[in-house]
């Protein structure tokens, strides 16, 4: 049967279908993209790093030459084995449910959206790995059931080889239909190439998507479930071409990275930001900084509340008022305390402790904290804590903004030693930091206040100045979600609060 024999996605109705059974193909038809390969180098990147994407991309021509001139499943099969032999499965799983969401998500076709977000049982049917394409299809776009290519496994680890029947495509995928449906066949079949058409051929309806690589993907907020929460390093999708401009650069921009690092630890600090400047790393200043509060005075430090979107935050806020602002902080890695060029103080999370001390910090000069308690990467602000109100009436909001085009600064899963180096690593990165007006006395807890009012008002000031949406999310929340921990740190040895170490 030729692919022509059936209608476009375009003229399948997706109203009334509440009580229909839909079955869909992934590459090409629930996605934009008809190429795999940028989901298999990100599993590649993020458990093996750059030698197995390296190792990926030589294999990719190939499993190119096999794909078009041999079989869909030969070449499928090679990217299955450079991608996955040897790793762990459970690194595979980790990597499916915190990195790969949010570059499906950005994928969506909008015309299959429509179809299969209207059907009430929905089932993809896919040549991908199950272990791969299954967290996203179930957790944020509703599937059913996600049938796939299994891959072998042996003590906890993928052979790289793929389980009877082999990868799912062609006479594969239908045969796996009728074993999983039985006699009660679907309603509506999509998909998008040749090799669909004997699944589709089952179905009652079958629809053909036509590729268009120009089509705009479906909009975060029109998603069942938004990606909040995401982890990895790679900021955007490595098609082959992106995979080999990070392996070029990420020798020259460790190098990089290393400069700058030095060059924010070792000069003082008016000088950081002339000489952020001249290595390219951009840092954009807006409001009025206030000034530096004199000892002398008897007045408390001003406690700068600051969003938080990398460990970075406090020393580009400093960089921004030209000297060292202290900062608490709840966890950070030996190698970030050693490169610091300013002072931080580790939280005990005892209430208590916390407090007693941060008003003795405060007692001293300025000083800074992130309520949040960790980083989020979307435009979403999390809970802020609401012990720092009630330390001080000397609160300034500061809205922190980050961009950067190859390497996320940020990691839940990994080594967070590694995160200023991965930030340094870009080839521009920037940094905007804008100082939002002292909150007057009458939102103090001075004027009556609770601590939770000024820092929700906090919380939806900062938002407000970014076009971010406040949440109730906390960082047990954002751990449980992409690390499948509680973000809880494991005390270690503590040391005096005058020692200089990092943020």
């Amino acid at each position: 049967m030729a692919i022509n024999a059936f209608p476009t996605v375009q003229n399948c109705a997706s109203i009334g279908r509440e009580k229909h059974t839909m079955v869909a193909d992934m590459d090409g038809t629930l996605l934009i993209s008809r190429s795999s390969f940028p989901y298999f180098a990100l599993v590649a990147f993020e458990v093996g790093g750059v030698l197995r994407l390296f190792f990926l991309l030589l294999a990719s021509p190939l499993a190119g030459l096999l794909y078009y001139f041999v079989s869909e499943s030969a070449g499928i099969q090679v990217l299955i084995f450079a991608t996955y032999v040897g790793m762990k499965v459970s690194d595979i799983e980790s990597v499916a449910r915190a990195v790969l969401p949010k570059f499906y998500s950005s994928d969506l076709h909008p015309k299959s959206w429509r179809v299969f977000s209207s059907c009430g049982k929905r089932c993809v049917l896919t040549a991908n790995p199950r272990i791969m394409v299954e967290p996203f299809l179930k957790d944020f776009l509703g599937a059913d059931m996600v049938l796939g290519t299994e891959i072998g496994i042996y003590r906890g680890r993928a052979t790289g080889f793929v389980c009877q029947p082999g990868v799912l495509v062609g006479k594969n995928k239908a045969d796996a239909l009728q074993k999983a449906f039985g006699e009660a066949l679907p309603d509506v079949g999509l998909g998008d190439r040749h090799t669909d058409i004997p699944f589709i051929a089952l179905c009652k309806e079958g629809y053909i998507v036509p590729p268009k690589p120009e089509a705009k993907a479906v909009r975060s907020e029109k998603l069942p479930k938004p990606v909040i929460f995401h982890d990895g390093r790679l900021v955007q999708k490595p098609t082959p071409l992106m995979a080999l401009l990070i392996i070029i650069w990420i020798p020259i921009g460790f190098l990089l990275a290393c400069l700058r690092i030095a060059a924010g630890s070792l000069l003082p600090m008016p000088l950081v930001y002339y000489a952020f400047w001249a290595l390219g790393v951009r840092v954009t200043v807006k409001g009025t900084p206030p000034p530096p509060v004199k000892k002398s005075t008897g007045q408390s430090g001003i406690l700068f509340i600051c969003s938080h979107r990398t460990l970075l935050d406090p020393i580009f806020l400093s960089t921004a008022l030209g000297r060292p602002i202290p900062v608490v902080t709840y966890s950070v890695s030996r190698l970030s305390e050693i490169i610091s060029p300013i002072k931080t103080v580790r939280l005990s999370r005892d209430r208590a402790t916390d407090a007693s001390m941060i008003k003795k910090l405060l007692q001293e000069g300025d000083l800074a904290i992130c309520p949040e308690g960790t980083t989020c990467r979307e435009p979403f602000l999390l809970r802020f804590s609401a012990l720092f109100a009630e330390l001080t009436d000397q609160h300034v909001p500061v809205a922190m903004v980050n961009r950067m085009s190859m390497f996320h600064g940020t990691t839940a899963r990994g080594w967070k030693g590694m995160d200023p180096f991965y930030f340094f690593m870009n080839p521009s990165p920037a940094y905007e930091v804008t100082f939002l007006n002292k909150l007057p006395m009458e939102l103090t807890c001075s004027s009556g206040k609770s601590s939770h009012e000024i820092a929700n008002y906090i919380q939806r000031v900062i938002a407000a100045t970014l076009s971010y949406e406040c949440t109730s999310f906390t960082r047990k929340d954002k751990y449980r979600a992409l690390a499948g921990n509680d973000g809880t740190v494991v005390e270690k040895p503590k040391f005096s609060a005058n020692k200089v170490m990092g943020c």
